[in-house]
């Protein structure tokens, strides 16, 4: 077997669903409001006025590729402070409808944290658990719901195994029992990817981040449907219609509306998932004929995101042992102090497959060549590892 992976003269980046390299167009745009357009957007002379504008053209461009309107677009400093703003708003502006909110086990942390805060606060959360492939039904989204009813909050693709949940339809079956409830969707990792219309979807409010679409990392937005109250969570300003006070962060949004642009339009978004698509298939074949591996993504995941075992070498360690060879891949979202991450416990997984789960996640710029470099450092990992399990 090769022993290229030893000795690559260039780094292998396969971790695009924990951040994306900021393209040339989010870079200049950024740069641009740093040297030319940098007043305080919310100074009423030329130069505040002429940074403003910059911020409502990266509005419209955001909202656009949402289906929304500008007005219901509000910037934050990314998906965490977003999803927060959400969730506990909505608890607050329903609390006296109910007190059960129902999410999924397998929810970005930024939700799971708020949701258990509010559990805290009286709230009563139910956490549906997938099946052992990440899959969850609207069935099981709609009977978990009930006329107590507050909240409920799912995201559209899982950010560690790439399953996509049927929100669409929970959506559409949770109206039906509780017409008076809110309904958040974190649409983080799937932004970018697959075309996204609020009105189709649904949901009063949606989450996306600029860090995942090849923009710089510190900003995100908030979608509100047009006559939804919320409450905000910090007070002292009038930025963002008073939603999300604070001086705006003009070049990170600027940033964000090019990358937006780019990143949404349909022609392009359908051409590069057709190309992660192919590469998703390799690589899944590549990896599968190693012996012992096995893939924890469902055949139906997104393409851009594929979870596999070793099932004899750790999660740490093969981390580790391919980030030495330049080769960038994770363990999950939120792999603490070397144990699994909560949405591989709620898979619930023999042990060898849980602690040994490993993220690649792909991008329309990665190569074939770069999956076989994956491969042959993948199978001389397990090679040489195996007995540290």
């Amino acid at each position: 077997m090769t022993k290229r992976c030893f000795f690559l003269s260039r780094e292998i980046y396969l971790d695009n669903s924990a951040t994306t390299r900021p393209c040339a167009e989010a870079i200049a745009a950024a740069n641009e409001m740093m040297l030319r357009f940098w007043g305080n957007p919310s100074s009423t002379h030329a130069k505040g006025n002429e940074a403003a504008q910059k911020i409502k053209e990266a509005r419209h461009a955001v909202a656009s590729a949402l289906s929304a309107a500008p007005e219901e677009l509000f910037f934050t400093s990314g998906g965490t402070e977003a999803n927060n703003i959400a969730v506990f708003g909505a608890a607050a502006k329903n609390r006296r409808n109910g007190k059960r909110i129902v999410t999924s086990a397998i929810e970005h942390s930024s939700v799971l944290d708020s949701v258990s805060e509010l559990e805290k606060q009286g709230f009563e959360v139910i956490r549906i658990m997938p099946d052992s492939s990440g899959h969850i039904s609207s069935d099981a989204i709609a009977e978990a719901v009930n006329s107590d009813t507050v909240l409920l909050t799912l995201m559209m693709v899982n950010n560690e195994i790439g399953s996509l949940l049927p929100v669409e339809a929970a959506v559409k079956a949770a109206r039906k029992k509780a017409p008076r409830a809110i309904v958040h969707c974190d649409c983080v990792q799937a932004f970018g990817k697959i075309p996204i219309n609020v009105k189709k979807l649904g949901a009063d409010m949606v989450t996306v981040s600029a860090h995942k679409i090849y923009s710089p990392k510190g900003v995100g937005a908030l979608y509100k449907r047009k006559g939804l109250m919320i409450p905000p969570l910090t007070h002292g300003g009038h930025q963002e219609d008073s939603f999300r006070p604070g001086t705006e962060a003009a070049p990170l949004i600027a940033a964000f509306g090019t990358a937006a642009s780019i990143a949404c339009d349909r022609a392009a978004m359908s051409k590069r998932y057709a190309a992660v698509q192919s590469l998703r298939d390799y690589i899944i074949e590549k990896l599968a004929a190693i012996n012992g591996v096995v893939i924890n993504s469902p055949d139906d995941a997104l393409p851009y995101i594929v979870n596999f075992s070793t099932k004899c070498v750790k999660a740490e360690t093969m981390l580790n042992y391919l980030s030495d060879r330049g080769i960038y891949v994770s363990g999950g979202s939120a792999c603490a102090k070397g144990e699994p991450s909560h949405v591989i416990k709620a898979l619930r997984l023999p042990h060898d497959v849980a602690d040994s789960a490993i993220r690649v996640s792909l991008n329309a710029d990665n190569t074939k060549e770069e999956i076989d470099i994956l491969a042959d450092c993948v199978a001389q990992g397990i090679a040489s590892l195996a007995h540290f399990k």
